[in-house]
C-alpha cells in the first residue's frame, strides 16, 4: 500500500462523514477522483435514494475522470436498487483504477462490485484504511448482516453510578455541555428508546431541540410500555416534529387506551412477552430493523438498561459521568432481573474518554461487537 493511497482515502473519509446521520438505511460513503496527483472531483452520499458518492465525484471530475483513479470508502455497488449500479458509471467515465476502503458487508452483494470492475480491466486495490472505513458505518454493517439496528446505551450518571436521586424522580445530573452533545448524538441516530418509567418520570420530548433551530433531525421516538400507561398529554406526543412515536406493548394492553393513543398519532406495535412478563426486546429490534432503523439510542431507565445488557443486545456504551454522589437511595444505572455470575457478565472495552465541562464521557464497546 502506497502512502498516497492512504492519504487520499483519509480525504474520502472526510467526505463520507458529511453524510453522517442522513443516509440511513444506506451507508456513509465518500469518493475522490485523482489524476496526475491532483483531486479533480469529490463527493459524498447525501441521503438514501439520491446519487451515490461515486456519481457525485465523477460528475465533478467530468472529462478529467478518464484514466484517473477513483478512491471510494465502500465498494461500488453492482446492482440496481433505488439508483443504477455505480460500477457502470465508473466504467463509462473511463476510470482506470479504483481504490476501495471496505467491501460491501451485505452477504448478497459483497465482492460483486470489485470483481466486476476487475473483470472489465479496471485495476482494483481494496482494504485501504479498512478499519477506519468500517468505523463510520457500524450501524449499516450490523443492519446489513443481521437485520437489527446498532444499539447505543446512553446514560448520564453520578460518579457512584446513579441515574436519579430517587425512583420516579427527574434528576439533572450532568451539565449543559453534556446535554448539548446528547442532542448532537440524537441528530445522528434513527431512533431513541426509553421505558415507560422514564417516560412518566421525566416526560421527555426526545427531540434535538438544543441542536439549533432547523438544523436537527428528530429520531423516531420508541417507548416500551407493555400496559399502554403513557398519557396522551405526554410531551413526546405534543411535538411539532416530523418524527413519529412508536409504542411497543403486550397483546393484552387495554384496547381503549390503544385507540386513544393512536388518535394522538402514536403507532402501536404489539410484541411477545417473556416468561418474566417483560416485552421481547429482540422482537422490538427486529421490528425496528425491518422499518429501516439502523441505529438506536437507548436512554433508559434502569430496568431497560439492565434488560438490554442481560439480553446481550447492547453494542456501544456512552456514559456521561458527573462529579456528584447520590448515595445508595439513588437509582442504579442498570437493574438486573436475575442473579448474575461473574462468568455471565459481558465485558466491554473503554475505547475513548472525553471531557464535557465538569463531566467525563466514557465510550465503550463490547468485545464481540467491535470485530
Amino acid at each position: 500500500m502506497v502512502e498516497s493511497d492512504r492519504n487520499y482515502m483519509r480525504l474520502a473519509l472526510q467526505e463520507a462523514k458529511k453524510g453522517s446521520g442522513r443516509t440511513s438505511p444506506n451507508p456513509c460513503v465518500g469518493a475522490l477522483v485523482v489524476k496526475n496527483g491532483k483531486i479533480v472531483g469529490k463527493g459524498y452520499h447525501k441521503k438514501a435514494g439520491s446519487h451515490h458518492a461515486e456519481i457525485h465525484a465523477l460528475k465533478a471530475a467530468g472529462r478529467k475522470a478518464k484514466d484517473a483513479t477513483l478512491y471510494v470508502t465502500l465498494e461500488p455497488c453492482n446492482h440496481t436498487g433505488r439508483t443504477p449500479p455505480c460500477t457502470e458509471a465508473v466504467l463509462g467515465a473511463g476510470i482506470s483504477r479504483v481504490v476501495i476502503g471496505m467491501p460491501d458487508p451485505n452477504p448478497r452483494v459483497a465482492g460483486g462490485g470489485a470483481a466486476y470492475l476487475s473483470s472489465q480491466g479496471v485495476k482494483v486495490s481494496a482494504g485501504i484504511l479498512k478499519q477506519e472505513c468500517r468505523e463510520i458505518n457500524l450501524p449499516f454493517i450490523k443492519h446489513s448482516t443481521t437485520g437489527l439496528p446498532w444499539v447505543i446505551m446512553k446514560a448520564g450518571m453520578s460518579i457512584d453510578g446513579r441515574i436519579a436521586a430517587l425512583p420516579g424522580q427527574k434528576t439533572m445530573i450532568t451539565g449543559k455541555q453534556s446535554l448539548r452533545s446528547v442532542h448532537v448524538l440524537r441528530n445522528k441516530v434513527d431512533g431513541i428508546l426509553v421505558g415507560i418509567g422514564t417516560a412518566l418520570a421525566d416526560d421527555p420530548s426526545l427531540t434535538t431541540r438544543s441542536h439549533g433551530a432547523g438544523r436537527g433531525r428528530d429520531p423516531l421516538r420508541v417507548i416500551l410500555d407493555a400496559e399502554l400507561r403513557l398519557p396522551v398529554s405526554a410531551a413526546m406526543l405534543q411535538q411539532n416534529s416530523p418524527a413519529g412515536t412508536w409504542i411497543f406493548c403486550a397483546s393484552g394492553a387495554d384496547k381503549k387506551r390503544r385507540s386513544t393513543l393512536e388518535a394522538a398519532d402514536a403507532v402501536i406495535k404489539i410484541v411477545p412477552v417473556s416468561s418474566r412478563g417483560a416485552l421481547d426486546l429482540k422482537a422490538v429490534l427486529t421490528e425496528l430493523g425491518q422499518a429501516g432503523v439502523t441505529s438506536l439510542l437507548v436512554e433508559g431507565g434502569s430496568r431497560v438498561h439492565g434488560s438490554f445488557l442481560e439480553a446481550g443486545l447492547v453494542d456501544q456504551l456512552l456514559l456521561f459521568v458527573a462529579p456528584k454522589f447520590l448515595g445508595e437511595q439513588g437509582v442504579p444505572l442498570a437493574t438486573f432481573t436475575g442473579k448474575k455470575k461473574k462468568k455471565d457478565l459481558r465485558q466491554f472495552r473503554i475505547i475513548k474518554t472525553r471531557r464535557y465541562g465538569e463531566d467525563i464521557l466514557l465510550e465503550g464497546r463490547f468485545f464481540n461487537m467491535s470485530k
